[in-house]
């Protein structure tokens, strides 16, 4: 079979939920943050994937206006019980501290496309909840449970209860099932049922470099569980030199032909500084049974491969081919926004045009305009036109390399008091808990019309252009860390933040008039 470059989801992809439906791969993902809400993609062979929907659309289903950085959607379990697919997530309203505000909900949906359903609250003991569906007819609920208290570890085990589909809650008893292993921190939990053996996965030792994804089993749901002999089915945390990071959380999947098949994240550091620029994204590995009974890597180790034996063949010039998009019809699904459902309030499409809405600072956590798509390769530049008329410097539209409020780059259309337009460059660097600003030198003035904009990275370099008319291409400020747009320097580094880089445009109006830029398009071109 032919081999696939890992990973097989690039760019911010995290938290893989895999499912085979007939002869259809589906693989969901966490979105935190960003709206609309998790992300499925959708294969046919394993090498090839299109991002086929986003399920959380509306209002009803997610509102994540005030979530701060790095909440919201958590870790989605995607599963199908032979009449319709399942979809269990988090909602994340606070993570920091010892309390973690953590409500967990159902969606179903007879196809894959929707439409789905609006929620079933669930519980909110913990985060990273699936549904498993036992042979039998029962389903179980699963999620890792959090304490609060001092004096207990925060990360306190496996929570198992009975899921009641007709009356849509939990019954029965609630049971700890497993507290990890002494890599402690565990989480992520998948059942799985073969040869009479239920089959638990977890993710434990936080998602930064102590990462692995742990294996335990047990005759009956409820355990007691007993460990995998190698412990840890992947993890790279003893090998710091695997071109493969952070490697842990992950799901199963039986292709046809009976192959067993492992997705999980991973991490693929740049520079000395060890930076994951493009965040936490998907892989695969091969697995196989053994005589015990037991999964494992194939190849005779638990380290990530940086390749894998799939069925298909990787259609590698399509994904490294420049997108030029154009803003008619709906906004392509490359893009997303930021935290809320109320979409008329932050852009519209009209006239070939994204018209932004100026609304709240870049770093808001409630409503800003801000439209971007991830980064998914090391170097790249992407372009776009502004049309604005800003009043003063309280109005800005422009371009922006963003990870979220602690840690941006925004070369930006505004005005200085008396109304004269000017380019200008600012930064959020690594700046938690201030969010202090830096600017990158003096104004630059600009004449009437659309300006144009581009931006390159180059692996950790980033550097802004301006051009007007069919003037060159003119730099800007100087060249900008780009390694700053990763988890390890977001606002608790890569335990505590959990995005990526997006690319995109932004507007905003600090005066609370609503002025509007208009975008007339957004070009993605990978070098």
């Amino acid at each position: 079979m032919p081999m696939r470059q890992n990973p097989i989801l690039p760019g911010f992809n995290p938290d893989p939920s895999i499912l085979r439906v007939g002869e259809d791969y589906y693989i969901a993902t966490s979105t935190f943050e960003w709206y609309p809400g998790v992300q499925i993609h959708h294969s046919k062979d394993l090498a090839n994937w299109e991002l086929l929907t986003r399920p959380l659309t509306r209002k009803s289903q997610l509102d994540m206006r005030g979530n701060p950085d790095s909440c919201g959607i958590w870790a989605p379990c995607l599963t199908h019980d032979g009449e319709k697919f399942w979809l269990v997530y988090t909602d994340v309203k606070r993570k920091d501290g010892n309390f973690k505000d953590a409500h967990n909900y159902i969606v179903t949906a007879d196809e894959i496309t929707g439409p789905w359903s609006d929620p079933i609250y669930v519980n909110s003991s913990g985060f990273d909840p699936s549904l498993f569906h036992d042979d039998d007819g029962k389903k179980w609920f699963v999620n890792m449970l959090w304490d609060h208290r001092e004096g207990h570890h925060r990360f306190t085990g496996i929570a198992l209860q009975e899921f009641d589909a007709k009356s849509g809650k939990l019954v029965g008893e609630r049971k700890n099932i497993f507290k990890g292993s002494p890599l402690m921190l565990v989480e992520g939990p998948h059942l799985y049922k073969r040869n009479g053996w239920y089959y638990l996965l977890t993710a434990e030792g936080g998602t930064g470099y102590d990462h692995a994804a742990t294996l335990a089993r047990s005759r009956n749901i409820d355990g007691p569980y007993e460990l995998h002999p190698d412990m840890y089915l992947v993890t790279a945390k003893d090998d710091i030199l695997n071109p493969l990071q952070r490697a842990g959380h992950g799901d199963l999947v039986e292709t046809p032909d009976g192959e067993t098949y492992l997705v999980h994240l991973t991490g693929r550091p740049t520079t000395q500084k060890r930076r994951c620029v493009l965040g936490r994204e998907t892989a695969l590995q091969k697995c196989e049974w053994r005589d015990d009974d037991w999964l494992y890597l194939v190849g005779g180790t638990n380290l990530p491969a940086s390749e894998v034996e799939v069925p298909g063949t990787y259609d590698q010039a399509a994904f490294d081919a420049e997108r030029r998009y154009h803003f008619d019809g709906d906004l392509h699904i490359d893009f997303q926004w930021l935290r809320t459902p109320e979409t008329e309030r932050i852009f519209r499409l009209e006239g070939g045009k994204l018209k932004l809405i100026g609304r709240e600072s870049i770093a808001s956590w409630f409503e800003q305009a801000l439209v971007a798509r991830r980064q998914q390769h090391f170097n790249v530049e992407v372009e776009t036109e502004v049309s604005f008329e800003p009043q003063d410097e309280r109005e800005m539209a422009g371009l922006t390399g963003y990870y979220g409020r602690y840690n941006f780059h925004y070369l930006h259309l505004t005005a200085d008091p008396e109304g004269n337009r000017e380019l200008a460059i600012f930064s959020s660097v690594v700046s938690h808990p201030d969010g202090k600003l830096t600017y990158w030198g003096s104004p630059v003035r600009v004449g009437a019309g659309p300006v144009r904009m581009k931006m390159r990275i180059e692996n950790s370099k980033l550097q802004y252009f301006y051009a007007q008319g069919g003037d060159d291409w003119t730099k800007i400020g100087p060249e900008l860390d780009a390694s700053i747009l990763s988890d390890e320097c977001g606002g608790h580094a890569e335990h505590g933040s959990f995005t990526g880089a997006f690319l995109g445009v932004a507007a905003q109006d600090l005066n609370g008039s609503a002025r509007e830029a208009d975008f007339s398009h957004f070009v993605y071109r990978p070098l």
